[in-house]
């Protein structure tokens, strides 16, 4: 017996059908292509790989321009060891700094600097023009505002309490 989502569009469980297995396969490989397209642009101009870019921008975004590592690591979709690896990487090249964390000495924050704060400026442009030309350049402003309602809507249902392991 087939079940459906709530929304009764699609069978759940078993084989992806072909329009299911489509569209996961199609999101992969556009994720995969773009941001490797990103980060390759980044590198090249700036020798800032796309995730550095994110961890400046990250920071740039937080209260004071700084983060526990612990909460970096959730932000960037990076292991704490991962990021910990980048953070050193970045701290070497003077984009970063780390400091304890005032309310628990064992923790520690990343904060972004003045060159970080440079680096980040410098490779914006680079960026944006990647993300508008590689992806938002295939879609008008209503699909825009459609494709981040399904995001969003994608991202609900995964932070959502119904979501477990699979049988």
């Amino acid at each position: 017996m087939s079940t459906t989502t709530s929304n009764d569009q699609a069978p759940t469980g078993g084989q992806l059908n072909e329009d299911e297995l489509s569209a996961w396969r199609s999101f992969l490989r556009t994720h995969a292509r773009v941001t490797r397209a990103l980060d390759a642009e980044l590198t090249a101009a700036h020798n800032l790989p796309l995730s550095s870019y994110e961890v400046l921008l990250f920071l740039e975004n937080a209260p004071e321009n700084k983060l526990r590592m612990a909460e970096l690591a959730d932000s960037v979709l990076l292991s704490r060891s991962g990021l910990t690896r980048m953070v050193d990487r970045l701290e070497q090249g003077g984009l970063v700094r780390r400091e304890t964390c005032a309310d628990d000495l064992r923790g520690f924050n990343a904060v972004l600097t003045e060159p970080g704060r440079a680096a980040l400026r410098n490779a914006r442009r680079t960026h944006l023009s990647g993300v508008r030309r590689l992806f938002l350049k295939h879609f008008t402003v209503e699909e825009q505002r459609l494709l981040g309602s399904y995001w969003d809507r994608v991202l609900e249902g995964v932070d959502s309490d119904d979501v477990g392991p699979s049988a």
